[in-house]
């Protein structure tokens, strides 16, 4: 067992005493029924998994490849070159140019 290999027996009797103290002695039976169907189940699903992945390869080694579409080429954007009267700012720039222009047009103001 994984679990055995994983922790040692101390271990999993350790956790066999728990799950009796936990569950009690009548339904551990169910628990190891239910345990045993999920294990069943997942084996079967990595088996049709494995089969799905098979047929999805034979029909993809028997299948003429597919045209491929090529998307049209993409028109190249323009920028426009700048406006030499335009002027940029950061707001921290504009915030400090505000604060000289305030100072000079009202002196008594700081």
């Amino acid at each position: 067992m994984l679990l055995a290999n994983f922790m040692g027996t101390d271990g999993l009797i350790v956790i066999v005493i728990a799950l009796i103290v936990i569950f009690g002695g009548s339904q551990l039976p169910k628990i190891a029924r239910n345990v045993g169907a999920a294990g069943k189940e997942f084996k079967k699903g990595q088996v049709d998994g494995e089969e799905q992945a098979r047929a999805a390869a034979a029909a993809e080694a028997v299948a003429p490849p597919t045209p491929q579409l090529v998307a049209p080429p993409v028109p190249e954007v323009v920028t426009p070159a700048p406006n030499p009267d335009t002027v940029t700012l950061s707001k921290a720039e504009l915030d400090a140019l505000i604060e000289q222009r305030l100072a000079q047009k009202d002196p008594s103001a700081n």
